[in-house]
């Protein structure tokens, strides 16, 4: 049941990368940190101290460290790139595409302070697109852990992975919800219930919030089956459409434009193989703007009540 999942701490799903790597550096000669200027706030400090010859500060060049990263790759290394995610993304898409895309190059392009949690700094740093223009380049794996535990796992996982990688994480502080005895892997969603009534989808933060909105439709009566869809491309078409059959209505729940990102890979494969009636939950074609990150998320529709409203549009439609 939902409501046995509760919380045991919070932290910043940056800090699950920056520990992660950190293990991936004691484990592996082979990993190679770069970032563009921004190592403090990538929590990349231990692995700086213990491998300071396999660290690469690249400077205010997002660019070029994207073409270091590849030349690495080449060389038999595994890179992984650090900055904010309009910068590992938006800035950069032209030598991501052809540097590292093309050639199916086995860099980690690793993201923090994405969407709309990025709070203060405002629209032109609070990317919402990141996930589209990733996913839609060939070969790439997009992944968008849920809490710091999991982005932990994640990092660690996408080593053992060949071939590029997106890995999408945030700056505030959330609840830690998962568990770190459980398995990460690529490509396979992780059920948090199981449901007849309805199925809600999401990833990153809106995965708690999603459970959240579950919670309250079960103690309406409503069976509900919460899916962290944490590997937006594979997606795990088997995992959706097994439960879409079962419950017969969605929602998608993102940090990010509903345009492009996890809710449209889902509508595809429903559309494809079960239609069925799905409402989206993210940002609607819209930028973002200066704000406190809990209260952009209810002013743009991404909250714990926005889901549960929603649920019961999805359900008054089958």
């Amino acid at each position: 049941m939902l409501r046995d999942i509760q919380p045991t701490g919070q932290k910043d799903t940056r800090s699950g990368f920056g520990d992660g790597i950190h293990m991936l550096g004691a484990s592996n000669q082979r990993i190679i940190a770069l970032t563009a200027d921004l190592a403090g706030s990538l929590k990349l400090n231990a692995f700086m101290r213990d491998f300071p010859e396999r660290f690469v500060q690249c400077g205010i060049s997002e660019a070029n460290m994207m073409g270091v990263a590849a030349g690495l790759a080449t060389a038999g290394k595994i890179p992984f790139t650090t900055t904010f995610a309009n910068f590992s993304t938006g800035r950069v898409y032209d030598q991501i595409r052809q540097s590292i895309a093309y050639s199916g190059k086995n860099v980690k392009i690793c993201a923090s302070h994405a969407g709309l949690t990025l709070g203060e700094d405002g629209a032109t740093h609070q990317i919402l697109e990141d996930i589209g223009l990733m996913k839609m380049l060939p070969g790439m794996t997009v992944v968008v852990p849920c809490d710091y535990q999991q982005t932990k796992a994640a990092t660690i996982a996408i080593a053992t992975h060949t071939g590029p990688v997106y890995l999408r994480f945030g700056r505030p502080v959330w609840p830690i919800f998962t568990s770190p005895e459980e398995p990460f892997v690529l490509g396979k969603a992780q059920h948090f219930s199981e449901g007849t009534d309805i199925s809600l989808f999401a990833c990153g933060h809106m995965v708690w919030k999603a459970i959240e909105a579950g919670k309250q439709l079960e103690a309406q009566g409503i069976s509900v089956e919460v899916i962290n869809v944490h590997t937006i491309k594979p997606l795990d078409e088997a995992a959706v459409l097994a439960s879409i059959r079962k419950t017969g209505c969605a929602v998608t729940a993102e940090e990010h434009n509903v345009i492009g990102g996890l809710g449209d890979s889902i509508a595809q494969l429903a559309a494809r193989q079960h239609p069925i009636p799905i409402e989206f939950i993210g940002t609607q074609d819209t930028f973002g703007e200066s704000g406190k990150p809990m209260e952009l998320l209810r002013k743009y529709g991404l909250e714990t009540e926005h889901i549960l409203a929603a649920a019961h549009q999805a359900l008054a439609r089958k």
